[in-house]
C-alpha cells in the first residue's frame, strides 16, 4: 500500500499484522438527486477462492444490498452504478453468485466505466492481471447495461467525473456539488488519508510519477475549493478537508458522512 516508502516509516502510521497486512475497508458512496440513485463502486463482492480469502483476509462483515437497504434504498431503485475502475476490490461486487453463473446486483442500473479502463481490464499487464475478474465484468456487457466513456463527463447537474491515469488507465472519480465545498470520492488516487503526502504512492500504481503529479494538482484544487475528501479504503477516517502548510498537505478537519 505504500510502494517504496520504507516499512520503518509507514508502520508508524498504520500497524501491520504478522503477514504485513494493514486494516482496510471498501467504502461505497450512495448519492441521490435529479431523479437518480447512484452507487459509486461495489467492493469485492462474494465468491472468492480460498487462496484470495487468505491473502486478503476478507471479513465479509457487510453485504452491499443490505447496506443500501439500511439507507432506505432497494437494489431495484439504483439507476446508475459508477465504477471508478475495475480492480476486484472496486468492481468484482458488480455481480453475485447465481448457481454456476453470476447475476447483476443492480440489474436495472446503467453501469458506467471509462473505455480505456474497460480495454485495459481485458488486456492487462502481467503486473496487474490478477486484479481483474474477467468473468464477472463480462456480465455487464452480456446484460446490456455497460456504458463507456472517453474522458471527463457529467452524470447529472453537480455530479462531475474527473479522469486519472497514474494508478490504472481511466480511473474516473466523482466531484459532487460544484467547485466549492464539493465532495470528492478519492478512489485509489488517495486510498487513505495516509496517502495525502505526495511521495506516498502504492506499489499497485502502474505509473507512480504520474500519480504524484495528479495527486498534487488535485490537492491544490481541493484545498482552494474547501472540498471534502472521502476515502474509499481508510479504516479509520471516512472523510476530511485538506490542510496546507506552505507546500505541504495533510489531513485537516475530519468529517463523518
Amino acid at each position: 500500500m505504500f510502494g517504496v516508502v520504507p516499512k520503518t516509516m509507514w508502520e508508524r502510521l498504520i500497524q501491520p499484522d504478522s503477514f504485513n497486512r494493514v486494516p482496510m475497508v471498501m467504502r461505497i458512496l450512495l448519492a441521490r438527486g435529479h431523479g437518480r440513485t447512484v452507487v459509486v463502486d461495489v467492493g469485492a463482492g462474494a465468491g472468492h477462492s480460498e487462496k484470495n480469502r487468505h491473502i486478503y483476509a476478507f471479513e465479509d462483515t457487510d453485504h452491499l444490498a443490505d447496506t443500501i437497504r439500511a439507507a432506505g434504498v432497494e437494489p431495484s431503485d439504483v439507476t446508475d452504478v459508477l465504477l471508478t475502475h475495475l480492480h476486484f476490490d472496486h468492481g468484482a461486487g458488480v455481480v453475485e453468485p447465481h448457481g454456476d453463473d453470476w447475476r447483476l446486483l443492480f440489474p436495472r442500473a446503467a453501469h458506467h466505466v471509462q473505455r480505456s479502463q474497460w480495454q485495459h481490464a481485458f488486456a492487462p499487464t502481467p503486473r496487474d492481471k490478477a486484479s481483474y475478474y474477467e468473468d464477472r465484468l463480462r456480465v455487464m456487457e452480456r446484460e446490456g447495461v455497460l456504458r463507456l466513456y472517453g474522458g471527463p463527463w457529467t452524470l447529472a447537474p453537480g455530479f462531475e467525473l474527473l479522469v486519472f491515469g497514474g494508478h490504472t488507465p481511466g480511473q474516473q472519480l466523482p466531484v459532487i456539488g460544484g467547485e466549492t465545498n464539493a465532495l470528492f470520492f478519492c478512489g485509489d488516487l488517495l486510498p487513505t488519508h495516509h496517502h495525502i503526502p505526495t511521495p506516498y504512492v502504492m506499489s499497485y500504481d502502474l505509473f507512480p510519477v504520474t500519480v504524484m503529479a495528479e495527486k498534487s494538482a488535485l490537492l491544490e484544487r481541493a484545498e482552494a475549493g474547501k472540498w471534502l475528501l472521502c476515502f474509499e479504503h481508510d479504516a479509520h477516517m471516512e472523510a476530511c478537508r485538506i490542510h496546507k502548510d506552505g507546500k505541504r498537505f495533510s489531513a485537516g478537519e475530519t468529517v463523518s458522512i
